[in-house]
């Protein structure tokens, strides 16, 4: 792989610095917002006196509101300034869960499940713009591995926190308090990341890089993303089950391999950002990371292994995955136009989007077809075929230039 010219070591700025502990605190607080829910369905159906289905109807509204505002949300990034979209993200997500809180009804649940969703829709097109601006180039791939290890540490600790917080302060307290730290958020952000531009200008075109928001490059990376929420998304959703159901393991064991799986993810993406800036051919990196990732994966579903090594191997294909996603959204950077980076970077975070739409009923349909293993099987051809896609990207600019 080639060495990119300007990877060589160099300090950070503290404006830098600065910006990119407001940017990873918004992007803890995005994933802690998403399952600021979920961990407390049992106490919302006894307080609302509602089913699961009720309640999951929230979560609905959420995916369908993210998913149908997010490519907008990212045209308006570039049109009035992520600094101000990303502050009111934040605080339309606190004031949705502190609105239930205060409320505790069913309508009240769905509307905050609504506004929640739209809240999630900026945060990648704004937070990707930011850091595109505001951190140089040497580093910004591992600005981009910290943006997103953020990410999974909000939702690592949010069924924790949720849960800990119901028990001192009550249902309505936790869900104030979980608002109020979205609105801390805004406020750390508002003071810390440069004012947008009163009027943004727009970019002149750069010799090599495209001038349409809406390539081919772009479509693709979307297809990309797809692939990615297809694989990860219905493992992580269905390996507890799958591997449960297969009678491999105890609830204990399958419990311990999804978090190995997750916190290897984790571990990856913060190895990842360092590759990302050492090496400019980022389709390389994510081709071999997501293939061997693959693999791994298949592994599990077709050959015989004690209960502690599918842990390990699963473990491994988490890190190996998790060192993909900073190369994943240098290929995103690298196809925006110059100044439309939050639009490109909506557009292909939808792919997230309908991915998380699709490999719910997909993966769970193969655990009650009795075909557990095949989780493992159909998640493992997905990321080969993300790591495919990762090559034809590769290929594709270097014939480009």
């Amino acid at each position: 792989m080639s060495i990119t010219a300007d990877a060589a070591p160099s300090g950070w700025t503290a404006p830098e610095r600065r910006t990119l502990g407001a940017i990873a605190a918004a992007h803890a607080v995005s994933h802690l917002h998403i399952l600021v829910l979920p961990p407390l369905f049992p106490l919302l159906q006894a307080q609302l006196g509602v089913g699961f289905v009720e309640l999951g109807l929230a979560i609905t509204l959420f995916s369908i509101v993210s998913a149908l505002t997010q490519a907008p949300m990212g045209f308006l990034v570039d049109r009035i300034g992520p600094r101000r979209v990303l502050t009111a993200g934040l605080v339309l997500g606190g004031a949705a869960f502190m609105l239930l809180g205060a409320t505790l009804s069913y309508p009240a649940l769905l509307l905050a499940g609504a506004l929640a969703g739209l809240a999630n829709a900026v945060y990648h097109p704004s937070d990707y713009a930011i850091l595109n601006t505001e951190i140089a180039a040497p580093r910004m791939g591992r600005a981009f591995s910290l943006h997103t290890f953020a990410g999974f540490a909000g939702g690592a600790v949010a069924p924790f926190l949720m849960l800990g917080l119901a028990a001192g302060l009550g249902l309505a307290g936790a869900l104030v308090v979980a608002g109020a730290i979205g609105w801390a958020a805004a406020g750390w952000l508002w003071l810390t990341c440069p004012a947008d531009p009163v009027k943004a200008a727009r970019a002149k075109p750069v010799a090599g890089q495209p001038t349409r928001v809406l390539n081919g490059t772009v479509i693709s990376l979307t297809g990309f993303f797809v692939l990615i929420s297809l694989s990860f998304g219905g493992m992580n959703a269905f390996a507890i089950a799958a591997l449960v159901a297969s009678g491999s393991m105890g609830l204990a064991m399958a419990s311990t391999a999804l978090t190995l799986l997750l916190a290897g993810s984790a571990g990856g993406v913060l190895i990842g950002g360092a590759l990302a800036d050492r090496f400019k051919r980022h389709g390389l990196v994510a081709m071999a990371g997501f293939g061997a990732a693959g693999v791994l994966t298949i592994a599990v579903a077709l050959l015989p292994m004690p209960p502690l090594l599918v842990v390990l191997v699963l473990g491994m294909a988490g890190v190996l995955s998790g060192l993909c996603m900073p190369s994943r959204d240098m290929m995103v950077r690298a196809a925006a136009p110059p100044g439309q980076s939050g639009a490109v970077f909506g557009i292909v975070s939808t792919g997230f989007n309908i991915g998380g739409m699709i490999a719910p009923p997909v993966f769970g349909w193969l655990v009650d077809s009795g075909r557990p293993e095949a989780v493992f099987l159909v998640g493992g051809l997905f990321m080969l075929a993300t790591a495919t896609m990762a090559l034809a990207q590769e290929l594709s600019r270097t014939r480009r230039g």
